[in-house]
């Protein structure tokens, strides 16, 4: 690193000589038909410290490359200003020719005067060319003060965390596994499987589920590789990319796995509760399974219904189970983590427009899906709840708890197909129902979709395209008040018994991780990706992917498939002993630094700790940057009052050097904007 001395001025300057090239390149005519490229590098050749300024038609292609290189060594550069597109598109491709030229990659600077200059100010070429002589000098300025950094290296553990058990996560470890990498699969419930347990059949093919998922269940379970822990909380994450620790609490199961499902337990117990499993439709005992086909198939007590008789242990002819067993903990270090805590079904408020109170006859679709399963809560059958009989009209209302401006605004995906399947469902085994499905519009996401929409209307499923303003149950009578978007005119129709199509909204766990990972979030509360077109399965927290419905409203399919990619990044992670990141981080002068701590409950990586050191005798809390966290977004230089933090790659000699030479000409007649680099 250069030496530096202070002059007058109070400014830190390098005491080497600083040597400046300055490359303006045309982009074809991208650039060049609006700037006049060769008045920005005559420009440049008169800046203080510049010693060749030249244009090139494209840069960034190999004669362009070849140039800087080959002046790098003739003219002993040793900075290099390229004028040129997005420092996202070629910024890396610079700083890799400085680095081929023996320069250090951080004494590049790199300014967009297509995107920013050129395509926003085509129609006034006098003035654009203006503004890339002030982006060019400011460029100047600021790398003059450039320091030599050195990148990151991070090693790495060769393990993964997935959390959550459902298709999603088990896709996920099951494919890192297969790479040959451990995994830990933390799921909360005491079975695998998730909310797809729930359901009948997929639509599509209309494939039991459990043809589906309890192979993929057995996979996972059998694979040498995979730890799972069911009945599980992630009690804390910490650390970085390469190098986290999760702190599980693993709650009483309180049978093990001698147990062999007699049944005798359940027979004994003097507490029902009511099924979640069944959506509530029915009820089960304190000790469970909820479902035949359930993995690990063994039963559980749930111990907030539990009453301590012990009538299930006196009972038990294996001595399977111990009601006074206790929470216990568990801790491993990881590589990688994929979130795929999945979303919950939405459930509409007391009070609604719906008249859905769980004891009429308006039921949601989960419910429905219950009901339809052979092995469900009523064999199969579609039955109403007050008195047990079958329906003779049945009516789906759609988007319920989804599209709605007031409250979740976005389309849940998965409602239009779940209530084409529910509906021709009823229609082709009891043909005697009259089924129909009020809608705004029907959305088909995928091509087999339209076959099964097609087959609903033939087999007498009937669409109407209206807004429900709300139901209504008059002694019994349920009444469906709508706008039919046809003919303009309100309706009524009196049915037996209505479906909501009800959307999903985000984990109730999601809040939970969010502050725990410092993962961010979107405005309607699911897992934000990095970014949606390049890099839609990672977070802004380095080593940490996003798999199934906890980003978004996703069909099995979906999930699954984001799920391999996910797993697919991670084993990109996995695979190397070291990771190499970047040199902008912040750094913490511990000496000005007077504990305030303000940085650390701004920092939005969790990437500051404290140390404790003696100051004057006395033990004092000061900051200290978590190198392999830190992302450089510079929040805790601004927040700084002490001046204690830097940004490197952005210190404040070099943004006072490049604000001054913005302002250096005509500086009432400019606005300056203070953007993020990244």
């Amino acid at each position: 690193m250069a030496e530096e001395s202070e002059n007058t001025g109070g400014t830190r300057m390098p005491e080497e000589e600083v040597r400046i090239g300055v490359y303006i390149c045309h982009c074809g005519l991208n650039i060049a038909q609006t700037v006049d490229c060769a008045a920005v590098a005559e420009h440049a050749a008169a800046l203080p410290n510049v010693v060749v300024s030249k244009e090139n038609m494209y840069s960034c292609a190999d004669p362009g490359q070849i140039q800087i290189r080959n002046d790098i060594e003739e003219y002993g550069l040793n900075r290099v200003v390229v004028a040129a597109c997005s420092v996202k598109m070629h910024g890396p491709t610079f700083m890799t020719v400085c680095e081929e030229a023996g320069l250090n990659p951080y004494l590049f600077q790199m300014v967009n005067i297509r995107e920013h200059c050129s395509w926003v100010h085509m129609q006034d070429k006098e003035g654009a060319t203006r503004k890339a002589i002030d982006q060019v000098r400011m460029a100047v300025a600021g790398v003059t003060f450039a320091e030599p950094l050195e990148d990151r290296v991070v090693s790495v553990r060769h393990r993964a965390l997935v959390i959550g058990g459902g298709v999603a996560g088990l896709q996920s470890a099951l494919d890192i596994a297969n790479a040959g990498y451990q995994v830990y699969l933390v799921e909360k419930s005491h079975y695998l499987g998730g909310r797809s347990n729930q359901l009948y059949r997929m639509f599509d093919r209309m494939e039991r589920i459990s043809c589906v998922v309890t192979p993929l269940v057995m996979k996972v379970m059998n694979h040498h590789l995979i730890t799972v822990f069911t009945g599980a909380d992630v009690e804390s994450i910490d650390g970085y990319v390469g190098n986290f620790r999760a702190n599980l609490r693993l709650n009483p199961r309180c049978v093990n796995e001698s147990c062999d499902c007699c049944g005798r337990c359940v027979e004994v117990c003097p507490v029902s509760a009511g099924n979640e499993f069944e959506a509530g439709l029915s009820d089960r005992k304190a000790i469970y399974l909820p479902d035949r086909q359930a993995v690990p198939h063994f039963y559980c007590v749930d111990d907030s219904r539990c009453i301590d008789c012990g009538d299930c242990e006196d009972v038990c002819p294996r001595d399977a189970i111990d009601i006074s067993e206790g929470a216990r903990s568990a801790a491993f270090d990881v590589g990688t983590v994929i979130l795929a805590v999945g979303a919950r079904p939405y459930e509409p408020p007391e009070g609604n427009r719906w008249c859905y109170d769980r004891e009429g006859d308006v039921f949601t679709s989960l419910e429905m899906e219950r009901m339809l399963h052979s092995q469900g809560p009523t064999d199969g059958r579609p039955l109403r709840r007050t008195d047990r009989e079958m329906p003779r009209r049945v009516s789906f209302i759609q988007c319920v708890g989804s599209r709605d401006p007031d409250e979740n605004p976005w389309c849940s995906r998965i409602c239009c197909m779940n209530t084409i399947k529910e509906a021709r469902a009823i229609k082709v085994r009891f043909p005697q129902v009259t089924v129909s499905v009020y809608h705004q519009d029907v959305r088909l996401y995928k091509k087999e979709h339209e076959d099964l929409y097609r087959e609903a209307r033939e087999a007498g499923v009937i669409f109407m395209r209206a807004h429900v303003e709300r139901v209504s149950d008059d002694d019994g009578h349920l009444r469906v008040h709508a706008v039919d978007e046809l003919i303009g005119e309100p309706t009524v129709q009196e049915v037996d018994m209505v479906v909501l199509a009800t959307g999903l909204t985000r984990s109730e766990d999601a809040q939970k991780f969010q502050d725990m990972l410092k993962v961010p979030n979107s405005a309607d509360g699911f897992f934000l990706e990095a970014h949606p077109k390049l890099r839609p399965l990672e977070t802004a927290i380095d080593g940490v992917m996003l798999a199934g419905s906890c980003q978004f409203p996703k069909d099995i399919g979906d999930s699954m498939l984001q799920a391999s990619g996910a797993a697919a990044k991670c084993l990109g992670l996995l695979s190397k002993e070291n990771l190499h990141l970047d040199a902008i981080i912040s750094t913490i002068d511990q000496d000005k630094c007077n504990g305030c701590l303000v940085c650390v409950k701004k920092c939005p990586f969790a990437a500051i700790t404290t140390d404790e050191v003696t100051v004057d005798g006395k033990k004092k809390k000061r900051a200290r940057v978590v190198e392999a966290s830190c992302k450089g977004c510079g929040v805790c230089a601004a927040r700084c009052k002490q001046g204690a933090v830097e940004a490197q790659g952005f210190t404040d000699e070099q943004l006072l050097a490049q604000i001054d030479a913005a302002l250096e000409e005509s500086p009432g007649d400019k606005i300056l904007a203070l953007v993020c680099h990244w």
